[in-house]
């Protein structure tokens, strides 16, 4: 057996008592508490991002594709199945699925209350499985191939000032000339807690728009393009522009929502500037604790080189007693991160207010790869710290080490 690790093992905090023993707890808890809120606030700040931008992807696509107009941007400009873009879509690796849209602006009129919304009609491509995680009554359309259907989404939001749930009749007037109107049936409320959605989207057949403008089966007001992997949407923004017609524009929809993504991105710095502080602190309780251990086996230290140990070898003694509070401290704060990580992901028990949160639970998001690298990190960054106050050994006279009290 390494007799470093040996001498390690009898001096570690199962086989000492008293002051030692205390010392190595406190190491173990400031290890273990540490990489614990660190793995709790990953989660956590992952399943925001995740969540949210999951809603604004579900209800909008990753790219929207759409005519040039320099005209009212809340009345689509209508562009035509037929394009060379719609019809080859498929040929575009990353590209999952396409549906088209339109949206026309118009007052909701409840019995007390009027409310402007936009009409987002959606056709028989919108993909609905997607949408089903916002569907909280109700719900969703069903398209009739042979005339528009008068059934309509409305966000929670809108059925609370109008008064509306999901059964009743209601008419929304458009502003056209002449003006026109429609009788919906509520069949479905969704909500996302977003207010760019809640506060102003109701969403219907794409086939009322087409006769409320006249347009020809064909038309559209534009498609919501998702991709596989949305964390790409950036890299695939300039290839997928070079394969729509000339006259389609592509919106990428964290720009058209910037303030959304902004936000998001500021939780982000939060996690970095976390992640440092959490480094900082191990790192120098670390080095503090192993200087307190080797003075008080300043003693031992001065017969181990009486014996002829050489420095290296008694080095190595404080550095296995460091990696071995170094892993029970990181399976520790494992457990409890990991483990509080499973209770709210599956529990949900602690609730948010989604006024300010736009959810009303605390969400919770595994990304293996970061909680695995967090991991690592503070391994390596530790162990490396121990280096440091294991040089002092060097400096240990063993005639004066022996006489030390």
């Amino acid at each position: 057996m390494n007799l470093s690790y040996f001498i390690a093992k009898r001096i570690s905090f199962k086989r000492t008592g008293g002051f030692t023993g205390t010392i190595h707890n406190i190491a173990v808890a400031s290890i273990s508490i540490g990489l614990a809120i660190l793995l709790i606030a990953f989660l956590i700040l992952g399943g925001f991002r995740h969540v949210i931008a999951e809603k604004v992807f579900s209800f909008t696509g990753h790219y929207q594709v759409h005519r040039f107009s320099a005209g009212n941007i809340l009345d689509d400009t209508p562009t035509s199945k037929n394009s060379q873009f719609y019809n080859n879509y498929q040929d575009i690796p990353y590209i999952s699925h396409v549906q088209e849209f339109a949206q026309k602006p118009g007052l909701l009129k409840g019995d007390e209350e009027v409310e402007g919304v936009i009409l987002k009609g959606v056709g028989e491509s919108y993909d609905v499985a997607t949408f089903s995680t916002s569907l909280k009554e109700g719900r969703f359309i069903n398209f009739d191939d042979q005339a528009a259907s008068n059934e309509i989404l409305i966000s929670r939001t809108i059925s609370n000032k109008l008064l509306l749930a999901v059964g009743d009749k209601i008419t929304m007037y458009f502003v056209q000339d002449p003006p026109r109107f429609r009788r919906f049936e509520v069949v479905g409320i969704y909500e996302t807690f977003l207010e760019d959605f809640d506060d102003r989207i109701i969403i219907g057949d794409i086939q009322t728009i087409r006769n409320l403008n006249g347009w020809s089966k064909d038309k559209v007001g534009g498609f919501e393009v998702f991709i596989n992997d949305p964390k790409k949407i950036d890299q695939y923004a300039d290839d997928f522009y070079d394969w729509v017609d000339y006259d389609l524009n592509v919106v990428k929809v964290t720009d058209k929502y910037i303030q959304i993504f902004d936000w998001l991105l500021l939780l982000n710095n939060n996690v970095y500037v976390f992640l440092v502080l959490i480094l900082f602190v191990a790192a120098f309780n670390m080095v503090s604790i192993l200087f307190i251990l080797i003075m008080e086996r300043t003693q031992m230290i001065g017969i181990l080189k009486a014996l002829g140990s050489r420095n290296r070898q008694i080095r190595r003694i404080f550095v296995w007693n460091g990696i071995r509070i170094i892993g029970r401290g990181m399976l520790i704060g494992n457990l409890v991160g990991l483990g509080f990580g499973f209770l709210q992901d599956h529990f949900r028990l602690i609730k948010l207010d989604p006024e300010n949160y736009y959810m009303d639970y605390v969400p919770v998001h595994w990304e293996w790869p970061y909680l695995i690298g967090i991991n690592i990190l503070i391994l390596v960054v530790t162990t490396a710290v121990l280096f440091i106050p294991a040089m002092m050994i060097a400096n240990v006279k063993p005639i004066k080490a022996i006489r030390f009290d």
